[in-house]
Protein backbone atom coordinates (compact mmCIF):
# COMPACT_ATOMS: atom_id res chain seq x y z
CA UNK A 1 0.00 0.00 0.00
CA UNK A 2 1.18 3.16 -1.23
CA UNK A 3 1.49 6.30 1.29
CA UNK A 4 0.83 9.76 -0.15
CA UNK A 5 2.01 12.96 2.25
CA UNK A 6 -0.52 16.06 1.26
CA UNK A 7 0.24 19.41 2.84
CA UNK A 8 1.62 17.83 5.99
CA UNK A 9 -1.33 15.22 5.87
CA UNK A 10 -1.11 11.80 5.80
CA UNK A 11 -3.33 9.15 4.15
CA UNK A 12 -4.15 5.69 2.79
CA UNK A 13 -4.56 5.18 -1.04
CA UNK A 14 -5.78 2.11 -2.48
CA UNK A 15 -4.24 -0.28 -4.64
CA UNK A 16 -5.93 0.52 -7.28
CA UNK A 17 -5.27 4.15 -6.72
CA UNK A 18 -1.56 3.42 -6.38
CA UNK A 19 -1.75 1.22 -9.64
CA UNK A 20 -3.08 4.67 -11.69
CA UNK A 21 -0.69 6.82 -10.06
CA UNK A 22 2.39 4.32 -11.14
CA UNK A 23 1.04 3.83 -14.47
CA UNK A 24 0.37 7.53 -15.28
CA UNK A 25 4.01 8.78 -13.86
CA UNK A 26 6.43 9.33 -16.12
CA UNK A 27 9.22 6.45 -16.83
CA UNK A 28 12.40 7.35 -14.97
CA UNK A 29 15.07 6.48 -18.00
CA UNK A 30 17.59 3.35 -17.35
CA UNK A 31 21.04 5.26 -16.99
CA UNK A 32 23.33 3.76 -19.42
CA UNK A 33 27.62 3.82 -20.39
CA UNK A 34 28.35 4.52 -24.19
CA UNK A 35 31.70 4.49 -25.43
CA UNK A 36 32.25 6.70 -28.66
CA UNK A 37 35.00 4.88 -30.32
CA UNK A 38 36.54 6.93 -33.32
CA UNK A 39 39.02 9.68 -34.68
CA UNK A 40 39.12 13.55 -34.91
CA UNK A 41 35.21 13.68 -35.56
CA UNK A 42 33.98 12.34 -32.40
CA UNK A 43 37.22 13.65 -30.28
CA UNK A 44 36.07 17.37 -31.62
CA UNK A 45 39.13 18.60 -33.50
CA UNK A 46 39.11 22.03 -33.71
CA UNK A 47 36.31 22.95 -31.43
CA UNK A 48 36.05 23.82 -27.92
CA UNK A 49 35.32 21.31 -25.57
CA UNK A 50 31.70 21.93 -25.09
CA UNK A 51 31.25 21.82 -28.96
CA UNK A 52 31.99 18.93 -30.24
CA UNK A 53 30.27 15.73 -31.41
CA UNK A 54 30.23 13.66 -27.67
CA UNK A 55 29.11 16.83 -25.61
CA UNK A 56 26.26 18.32 -28.04
CA UNK A 57 25.10 14.40 -28.40
CA UNK A 58 25.30 14.14 -24.63
CA UNK A 59 22.91 17.25 -24.47
CA UNK A 60 20.27 15.73 -27.43
CA UNK A 61 19.96 12.61 -25.64
CA UNK A 62 19.39 14.35 -22.16
CA UNK A 63 16.53 16.67 -23.97
CA UNK A 64 14.88 13.62 -25.42
CA UNK A 65 14.98 11.94 -22.01
CA UNK A 66 17.83 9.77 -22.01
CA UNK A 67 20.13 9.06 -18.81
CA UNK A 68 23.33 8.44 -20.68
CA UNK A 69 27.11 9.22 -19.76
CA UNK A 70 28.49 9.20 -23.70
CA UNK A 71 32.54 8.52 -22.98
CA UNK A 72 34.89 10.44 -25.88
CA UNK A 73 36.81 8.03 -27.46
CA UNK A 74 37.76 9.79 -29.97
CA UNK A 75 41.59 9.90 -31.31
CA UNK A 76 42.45 13.04 -33.46
CA UNK A 77 44.45 11.02 -36.79
CA UNK A 78 43.32 7.59 -35.44
CA UNK A 79 43.07 4.52 -38.14
CA UNK A 80 40.90 1.88 -37.73
CA UNK A 81 44.42 -0.28 -36.74
CA UNK A 82 44.04 2.46 -33.64
CA UNK A 83 41.03 1.63 -32.59
CA UNK A 84 41.13 -1.83 -32.84
CA UNK A 85 44.51 -1.69 -31.15
CA UNK A 86 42.73 0.34 -27.96
CA UNK A 87 39.41 -1.39 -27.81
CA UNK A 88 40.07 -4.01 -25.75
CA UNK A 89 41.21 -2.01 -23.02
CA UNK A 90 38.09 0.72 -23.67
CA UNK A 91 35.82 -1.83 -23.09
CA UNK A 92 35.36 -1.63 -19.73
CA UNK A 93 32.80 -3.49 -17.78
CA UNK A 94 30.27 -0.72 -17.67
CA UNK A 95 30.04 -0.16 -20.77
CA UNK A 96 27.05 -1.31 -22.15
CA UNK A 97 26.75 -0.04 -25.87
CA UNK A 98 29.11 1.44 -28.41
CA UNK A 99 29.45 4.17 -31.39
CA UNK A 100 32.38 3.23 -34.04
CA UNK A 101 33.03 6.00 -36.17
CA UNK A 102 36.66 5.30 -37.84
CA UNK A 103 37.94 5.09 -41.13
CA UNK A 104 38.18 8.53 -42.32
CA UNK A 105 42.38 8.76 -42.13
CA UNK A 106 42.32 4.94 -43.42
CA UNK A 107 40.95 7.19 -46.76
CA UNK A 108 43.04 9.97 -46.28
CA UNK A 109 46.51 7.30 -45.77
CA UNK A 110 45.21 5.43 -49.05
CA UNK A 111 45.08 2.07 -46.95
CA UNK A 112 43.66 -0.61 -48.86
CA UNK A 113 39.91 -1.05 -47.95
CA UNK A 114 40.45 -4.80 -47.42
CA UNK A 115 42.74 -3.96 -44.54
CA UNK A 116 39.97 -0.97 -42.81
CA UNK A 117 37.60 -3.78 -43.18
CA UNK A 118 40.01 -6.15 -41.18
CA UNK A 119 39.99 -3.87 -38.12
CA UNK A 120 36.47 -3.12 -37.87
CA UNK A 121 35.74 -6.91 -38.59
CA UNK A 122 38.27 -7.60 -35.40
CA UNK A 123 36.58 -4.26 -33.38
CA UNK A 124 32.83 -5.62 -34.24
CA UNK A 125 34.13 -9.31 -33.04
CA UNK A 126 35.38 -7.78 -30.00
CA UNK A 127 32.63 -5.90 -29.09
CA UNK A 128 30.70 -9.03 -29.57
CA UNK A 129 32.76 -11.20 -27.52
CA UNK A 130 31.66 -8.53 -24.62
CA UNK A 131 27.89 -8.73 -25.92
CA UNK A 132 28.09 -5.28 -26.68
CA UNK A 133 25.26 -3.38 -28.91
CA UNK A 134 27.40 -1.14 -31.51
CA UNK A 135 26.33 1.58 -33.74
CA UNK A 136 28.47 1.82 -37.03
CA UNK A 137 29.10 4.93 -38.51
CA UNK A 138 30.42 4.80 -41.80
CA UNK A 139 32.65 6.43 -43.66
CA UNK A 140 33.05 7.35 -47.57
CA UNK A 141 35.96 7.81 -50.06
CA UNK A 142 36.07 10.78 -52.33
CA UNK A 143 35.83 9.99 -56.08
CA UNK A 144 39.26 10.90 -57.01
CA UNK A 145 40.47 7.82 -54.93
CA UNK A 146 39.30 5.83 -58.22
CA UNK A 147 36.31 3.81 -58.63
CA UNK A 148 37.14 0.77 -57.67
CA UNK A 149 38.86 2.09 -54.07
CA UNK A 150 35.71 3.85 -53.14
CA UNK A 151 33.02 1.21 -54.13
CA UNK A 152 35.44 -1.44 -51.87
CA UNK A 153 35.51 1.03 -49.44
CA UNK A 154 32.30 2.87 -49.00
CA UNK A 155 30.95 -1.15 -49.32
CA UNK A 156 32.62 -2.55 -46.20
CA UNK A 157 30.67 -0.54 -43.82
CA UNK A 158 26.90 -2.26 -44.78
CA UNK A 159 28.67 -5.37 -45.57
CA UNK A 160 30.11 -5.69 -41.89
CA UNK A 161 26.90 -3.77 -40.46
CA UNK A 162 24.90 -7.25 -42.08
CA UNK A 163 27.39 -9.85 -41.13
CA UNK A 164 27.30 -8.61 -37.12
CA UNK A 165 23.69 -7.53 -36.73
CA UNK A 166 24.75 -3.98 -35.81
CA UNK A 167 23.04 -0.76 -36.48
CA UNK A 168 24.37 1.61 -39.24
CA UNK A 169 23.67 4.94 -39.70
CA UNK A 170 23.94 7.72 -42.09
CA UNK A 171 27.56 9.12 -42.83
CA UNK A 172 28.66 12.04 -40.95
CA UNK A 173 28.70 14.31 -44.03
CA UNK A 174 25.85 12.32 -45.90
CA UNK A 175 24.08 14.15 -43.03
CA UNK A 176 25.08 18.04 -43.70
CA UNK A 177 24.22 17.44 -47.75
CA UNK A 178 20.68 15.55 -46.83
CA UNK A 179 19.76 18.75 -48.17
CA UNK A 180 20.66 17.94 -51.83
CA UNK A 181 23.80 20.65 -51.48
CA UNK A 182 26.82 20.53 -53.27
CA UNK A 183 29.94 20.06 -51.15
CA UNK A 184 30.70 23.50 -52.02
CA UNK A 185 27.26 24.67 -50.63
CA UNK A 186 27.89 23.56 -46.83
CA UNK A 187 31.33 25.10 -46.58
CA UNK A 188 29.25 27.41 -43.99
CA UNK A 189 29.59 23.95 -41.57
CA UNK A 190 32.52 22.96 -41.92
CA UNK A 191 36.07 24.49 -40.11
CA UNK A 192 38.58 26.50 -42.51
CA UNK A 193 40.62 23.10 -42.78
CA UNK A 194 38.19 22.32 -45.60
CA UNK A 195 37.46 18.67 -43.63
CA UNK A 196 36.01 19.18 -39.87
CA UNK A 197 32.59 20.10 -39.00
CA UNK A 198 32.41 23.41 -37.28
CA UNK A 199 30.24 23.28 -34.11
CA UNK A 200 26.93 23.96 -36.60
CA UNK A 201 27.77 21.46 -38.69
CA UNK A 202 28.39 19.02 -35.48
CA UNK A 203 25.11 19.76 -34.19
CA UNK A 204 23.73 18.98 -37.76
CA UNK A 205 25.53 15.75 -37.55
CA UNK A 206 24.08 15.44 -34.10
CA UNK A 207 20.23 15.89 -35.30
CA UNK A 208 20.86 13.18 -38.02
CA UNK A 209 22.78 10.62 -35.59
CA UNK A 210 20.75 11.09 -32.53
CA UNK A 211 17.67 9.18 -33.67
CA UNK A 212 19.97 6.58 -34.25
CA UNK A 213 21.56 6.64 -30.93
CA UNK A 214 18.03 5.96 -29.30
CA UNK A 215 17.97 2.56 -31.32
CA UNK A 216 20.81 1.43 -29.61
CA UNK A 217 19.41 2.61 -26.59
CA UNK A 218 16.66 0.33 -27.09
CA UNK A 219 18.52 -2.71 -28.11
CA UNK A 220 20.42 -2.69 -24.64
CA UNK A 221 17.12 -1.35 -22.68
CA UNK A 222 15.55 -4.67 -24.56
CA UNK A 223 18.31 -7.00 -23.45
CA UNK A 224 18.42 -5.89 -20.13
Amino acid sequence: MFQLLTYGVRCQMSKAAALVLAMSAPVSAQELDILALGDSLIQGYGLVEDQGFVPQMRGWLAEQGHDVTLINAGVSGDTTAGGLARVEWSLTPEIDAMIVALGGNDVLRGIAPDVARANLDGILQVARDHGIAVLLVPMQAPANYGEDYKLQFDALYPALAAEYDVLLAPSFFDILLSGGQTPAEIQHLIQGDGIHPNAVGVGQIVQGIGPHVEQLIAIVDRED
